[in-house]
């Protein structure tokens, strides 16, 4: 199989489908698009959401925790805690691993979160160090929002820019490479964009506002949170290529690599389903948090997207594009 996300046929065929086992208390399980797993617990809920990284700095780290909490906001829950699994190669030194750890509680102390526990081993099934991280969040059963709630007439909400989390790691990793090539002043822009990486605070005053869905927009990019929200929520969309905002750093270095800006590592953007998409932007706005509404949702199956006078039709998830550079 290739590098990234599992296909969705994959992930369909020989996930989802070997899930047969059901119970009262989750409200939501595991499925296309959704970010977070629910459990009910009397009238408030729990939410739980996993992710797995390989990882070598302190942004690894970093990235890691925002990408937990992200995923429990864009369910419309506070997120509260982390469960952190390493594992880690033979060849792991200490150092490495208390700065590893003092990320992970520098993002989490950011975000009012608490490392709750967790497991670290030296193993040699890695050649690699592994973070596995669950966020759980709390949340009142009524306002819980997934992946799966747009419906057609709503329109698509996009947060801030696209591209933001894998144009950050770029310019960290490649800062040399990149500033032989650009301003000096545009690779530090983008270096610091790490800034951006939380939605917690667009999910409230979105939630507010009525959004019927969200998801935040991570691996994959835009074009694959789209089809997600879409496939998950059973309906088409029509999306106006030239309304997807995007910073210039993102489209300079996109370009540098040649890679595609829509299909680049997102984290820090959130899309979102609301059938008042211009008080969903006035409850943003109010929020410091920038938005732009990029189309609509329709009641067919055909995911399409406008550039100027042309249409296409968008394609299923691809890899990542940032795994055509980062090896």
């Amino acid at each position: 199989m290739n590098k990234g996300k599992v296909s969705e046929s994959i992930l369909k065929r020989s996930i989802l489908k070997k899930i047969d086992k059901r119970r009262s208390e989750v409200l939501i399980g595991a499925g296309v698009g959704e970010d977070c797993a629910v459990l009910l617990n009397k009238e408030d809920v729990t939410l739980l959401s996993s992710d797995v990284i390989s990882f070598s700095t302190k942004e690894d780290s970093f990235m890691a925790v925002n990408t937990a909490a992200n995923n429990l906001a864009s369910s419309g829950a506070e997120p509260v805690g982390l469960m952190v699994n390493l594992l880690l190669p033979e060849d792991y030194e200490e150092p490495e691993l208390k700065a590893v750890m003092g990320g992970l509680e520098e993002a989490a102390e950011s975000l009012n979160m608490q490392i709750i526990g967790g497991h670290t081993t030296v193993t040699s099934a890695v050649n690699r160090a592994v973070i596995s991280i669950t966020g759980v969040g709390k949340a009142i059963k009524n306002n819980i929002i997934s992946a799966s709630g747009a419906r057609a007439g709503n329109d698509v909400v996009l947060t801030k820019w696209i591209g933001l989390e894998g144009t950050f790691l770029l310019a960290k990793e490649y800062e040399a490479e990149l500033t032989a090539k650009y301003p000096a002043r545009m690779i530090y822009e983008a270096a610091q964009y790490d800034r951006f990486m939380s939605v917690v605070p667009e999910a409230a005053p979105a939630v507010k506002s009525g959004v019927t869905a969200m998801h935040d927009v991570s691996e994959g990019g835009i074009f694959t949170a789209l089809w997600e929200m879409a496939e998950a929520s059973h309906v088409g969309l029509e999306v106006e290529l030239r309304k997807i905002p995007v910073k210039q750093e993102t489209i300079e270095i996109c370009n540098y690599f040649d890679i595609n800006p829509y299909g680049l590592l997102s984290g820090g953007c959130m899309l979102m389903a609301a059938p008042d998409g211009e008080g969903t932007l006035m409850a943003l706005k109010d929020a410091g948090i920038p938005a732009t509404i990029i189309g609509k949702f329709t009641d067919s199956n055909d995911r399409i997207l406008i550039n100027g006078e042309t249409k296409r039709f968008l394609d299923s998830p691809k890899a990542d594009e940032i795994l055509k550079v980062l090896k």
